[in-house]
């Protein structure tokens, strides 16, 4: 029996349904909470075949990953695909050497490059975003210069060294929607619109998911999107635009809680099967 490892912290529905799916197929499910994990290379991990990690904290799961790789067990999504994923920065640089449309942007240190850039792109509204950040949590639309200045001061004094990095992006205006596209090993197996009154539009923060028909302009992009940040099962977020789609964010440990029903996919069931085929050709004495 093959035998998978759920690297967690905080169960949500999405590792519910992984393990589902995963007991679903005949595969023995071990539940590890990385939050009491001593990453120790002399003390033996549980005997498993593949990893899944599905950790909250991209810290603790990016870790928790290098460590099992390390320990020779393979592990869904990479640690270098979940590396590039949670710095917005890297993964915009590896989109723009494949030549992936996406919005244009800027990483800045101080607030003199900032307004240069802004007015270099032709002034505002412009959207100022953390590098490492998920849930649409610490966006700022920014409409003007006393706006950049405030937040740009408060980031400067109260945050933390990761948040004196200033990412910069084009604000895109939307009708009204973007579009979440799931990406599972090459295959762009569903998509949803995430609608909204409120220019961000995350289901975390509200947004009501539809299904997004997946045609081949929409699939042609996120498969070059996924195979530009190294594969894996992960979760491309887009604008429609005029002159086309443009990709705003990869996410490695994607939510799909909201987009199963109205897709009729089972993300889920993709994810744990995309992870048998690591473990058939990866695992440990492969």
């Amino acid at each position: 029996m093959t035998r998978l490892a759920l690297l967690h912290s905080t169960v949500r529905a999405e590792e519910k349904l992984l393990a589902e799916a995963a007991r679903s197929r005949g595969v023995e499910v071990m539940w590890v909470d990385i939050r009491e994990a001593v990453l120790d290379p002399r003390r033996p991990l549980p005997a498993a075949d593949v990893a899944l990690e599905r950790s909250v904290s991209t810290v603790k799961g990016g870790y928790a990953a290098s460590f099992w790789e390390a320990s020779g067990i393979p592990v869904v999504n990479a640690s270098a695909v979940a590396a590039v994923c949670r710095d917005k920065f890297a993964a915009s640089l590896l989109l723009a050497g494949a030549g992936v449309p996406e919005p244009r942007f800027a990483l800045v240190f101080d607030i003199i490059r900032a307004r240069a850039v802004i007015e270099e792109w032709g002034g505002y509204p412009v959207v100022l975003k953390p590098a490492q950040g998920s849930w649409g949590r610490l966006l700022a639309k920014v409409n003007d210069d006393d706006a950049l200045e405030a937040v740009l001061e408060h980031k400067d004094v109260l945050g933390t060294p990761p948040q004196k990095a200033f990412y910069l992006q084009e604000f895109v205006r939307k009708p009204g929607r973007d579009i979440r596209a799931f990406v599972v090993d090459g295959q762009t197996i569903a998509a949803i619109f995430r609608e909204s009154s409120h220019w961000i539009t995350n289901t975390a923060r509200g947004g009501l998911a539809s299904n997004c028909p997946v045609a081949s302009d929409l699939d042609d992009i996120c498969r070059r999107t996924s195979a530009a940040v190294g594969g894996g099962a992960v979760a491309v977020d887009l604008f429609e635009t005029p002159g086309g789609f443009l990709v705003n964010e990869v996410n490695h440990t994607m939510e799909f809680r909201n987009s199963e029903a109205p897709t009729g996919v089972s993300i889920a069931g993709a994810v744990v099967d995309y992870a048998l085929r690591v473990a058939r050709e990866k695992g440990p004495g492969r």
